[in-house]
């Protein structure tokens, strides 16, 4: 194989199969039902708080 086949086939085919991946990947993402396993990701750092933030008119 020649150094400009390969680039033909990366310029054509391997462009169309990371579009389609690219596509797929933010389908999945925005598929229904995802909104609570997004929502629960996204809440993580608020779990297993032991107390609220103290105010800036709490703080010595």
């Amino acid at each position: 194989m020649d150094y400009h086949i390969l680039r033909e086939i990366a310029d054509s085919w391997v462009l169309l199969i990371l579009f389609a991946f690219f596509v797929g990947a933010v389908l999945w993402a925005f598929r229904p039902g995802s909104r609570q396993a997004h929502q629960d990701s996204a809440n993580i750092p608020f779990r297993h708080e032991d107390r609220p933030i103290a105010s800036k008119e709490n703080r010595p």
